[in-house]
């Protein structure tokens, strides 16, 4: 096949600077002639010439999606790759990208997604490059990338045409081979070897366990009916939403207690299977939840971490855990408990890449509905619905009973995230830099009859490789162990997300029967007045409280 490479003049757009999830903007932005081949060539760029080996690429299925892999190959050509791994139609889970960028030795791939952000033609597209240990890129790399996309004066293209990626095949393109993969079979049998999917099949079959998967019409539909129904037996019908749309169905694939509405109402009825789950649109979030009881993310990563053993993969124990920042501090005291090394980072997964490679931790997880272990090196929400199962399973106990043998133990910590959505960039950005310079006075100060103990801005010092990142978020401690935490999300594609993060510790085990957002209700006044929140962005209420 004699396939024409084409050198194509261009110039920077400005904007390309990839965030903690890469680059993530709306369609029409990434549908300007040459705005995704600039940001594919400046990745490129960054990768030697003696390395451009193998490439892995797919995505979640979102509008643009088929158009961007067919011009990812083209550019892959172009620009001297010897092998790309895609996954038919296009289609890769973010957990199962990672997972082939590791089972190929691939230098890395290019996964696209805007994860939990709504999709279509009006809606939002994204692109991340992750590095060949399957980790999003480290700060290192997407700094060296976004300097490329300000240099940019030319990118390389093949002017073939689209290449079949319809069913598993290899496609020899003379100086590349294209691998196209059924990514699902592959991950089903990942999960197999980390998990007892023969004594979990016994368990659906008995009833002892049964589960709502809310796949939200998003990527994870197929994964979820290959495992949990085709393999393990769970009835039919118990994954909804499942086809995978370009729209997500018009719906917002984040599942939180907001967005995931259908799985809470199917999980407030009598007939409620064990558990209910869901995850967003890569795959790579999810939300656990039982029969009238809604687990946090944190609490499911500290549940997960006390009954490690119950977990094939963690049969010899736990090398260490790591949450992110903001994440409660409950995964904090089942460490301590375990004697465990527990790990804190700052928000994005990127950061567990470094204490992964270098076995400090196997666990890990962010308060943002993300858990994972160290079998790849992005969240994965399928494998911690499966921890779940397989806890259950060997516990013969309910979400909540296993929730509160957590709080009996290591004590509560009540929590919640208020997002404050649709804020102008200019007013967010005065908010975290009045509230950060009002931090040199606050300790020592009573807001609201609860004393500041310490403020600060988060800094991390990586312990693998000395890199530090600053400004990660503002932290407010009180006396009696209570904490906000501000910062402004990094998922977004216009306008700028506040979140505010209430923690509330609770060490009497006959006081953790409140409601979480009750109990934190005092600490979100106190945010809204030290930061201000109402005169610098008119808002007096948050718009997602999770």
């Amino acid at each position: 096949m004699d396939n024409q490479i084409v050198t194509i003049q261009t110039q920077p757009f400005e904007g390309q600077k990839p965030g903690t999830s890469g680059l993530r903007k709306k369609v029409k932005v990434f549908q300007q002639p040459h705005y995704l081949e600039n940001f594919v060539q400046s990745v490129m760029n960054t990768i030697s010439v003696e390395d451009r080996t193998t490439l892995v690429v797919g995505g979640d299925g979102r509008f643009h999606n088929d158009i961007a892999v067919q011009t990812i190959l083209k550019m892959a050509l172009a620009n001297g790759f010897k092998k790309v791994i895609v996954g038919i139609n296009g289609l890769v889970s973010t957990p199962a990208a990672s997972h082939l960028i590791r089972k190929y030795n691939a230098i890395g791939g290019l996964v696209l997604s805007a994860s939990h952000n709504p999709a279509g033609p009006n809606e939002d597209f994204g692109i991340k490059f992750n590095n060949a240990s399957g980790s999003p890129a480290p700060e290192g790399v997407t700094n060296a990338i976004f300097e490329n996309t300000q240099a940019i004066n030319e990118y390389l293209i093949s002017d073939m045409d689209a290449v079949d990626i319809s069913d598993a095949q290899e496609i020899d393109l003379n100086d590349m081979v294209v691998q196209v993969v059924d990514s699902v079979a592959d991950y089903t049998e990942l999960m197999q070897s980390l998990f007892d999917f023969d004594a979990l099949k016994q368990g659906f079959a008995s009833g002892q366990l049964s589960i709502c998967f809310d796949a939200m019409h998003a990527v994870t539909g197929p994964y979820a009916k290959s495992i949990f129904e085709a393999t393990l037996g769970a009835a039919e019908g118990s994954v909804i939403n499942a086809a995978p749309l370009t729209d997500f169905g018009g719906g917002h694939p984040d599942p939180n207690l907001v967005h995931a509405k259908e799985l809470i109402d199917i999980m407030s009825q009598d007939s409620a299977p064990a558990l209910g789950a869901a995850s967003d649109g890569d795959g790579d979030r999810n939300l656990i939840t039982g029969k009238g009881c809604f687990v946090s993310p944190s609490d499911s990563l500290a549940v997960i971490a006390l009954n490690h053993r119950a977990i094939p993969q963690f049969k010899n124990g736990l090398a260490g855990v790591a949450r992110s920042m903001p994440t409660s501090t409950a995964l904090d005291r089942v460490a301590q408990t375990l004697s465990l090394d527990c790990y804190e980072t700052p928000t994005g997964w990127k950061f567990f890449g470094n204490l992964l490679d270098a076995g400090k931790v196997a666990l890990c997880g962010e308060e943002s509905f993300g858990t994972s272990g160290d079998h790849v090196r992005e969240k994965d929400g399928i494998w911690a619905v499966l921890c779940w199962l397989s806890i259950m399973l060997e516990s013969n106990k309910s979400p909540e009973s296993l929730l509160r043998d957590l709080w009996q133990q290591t004590g509560r910590s009540y929590y919640c995230r208020h997002d404050y959505e649709g804020v102008e960039g200019d007013k967010a950005n005065q908010l975290l830099a009045e509230l950060t310079d009002s931090l040199p006075t606050l300790a020592g100060t009573e807001v609201s009859g609860l004393m500041v103990k310490a403020a600060d801005v988060f800094s991390y010092s990586d312990p693998v490789d000395d890199s530090v990142s600053n400004n990660q978020g503002v932290r407010v401690f009180f006396e009696n162990g209570s904490r906000v935490v501000f910062r402004l999300s990094g998922t977004g594609t216009d306008s700028a997300t506040i979140r505010v993060y209430l923690e509330r510790v609770e060490n009497d085990p006959q006081q953790c029967d409140e409601d979480a957002q009750e109990a934190t209700k005092a600490l979100g006044e106190i945010a809204k007045q030290l930061s201000k929140m109402e005169a610098l962005t008119g808002m007096t209420a948050p718009t997602v409280i999770t």
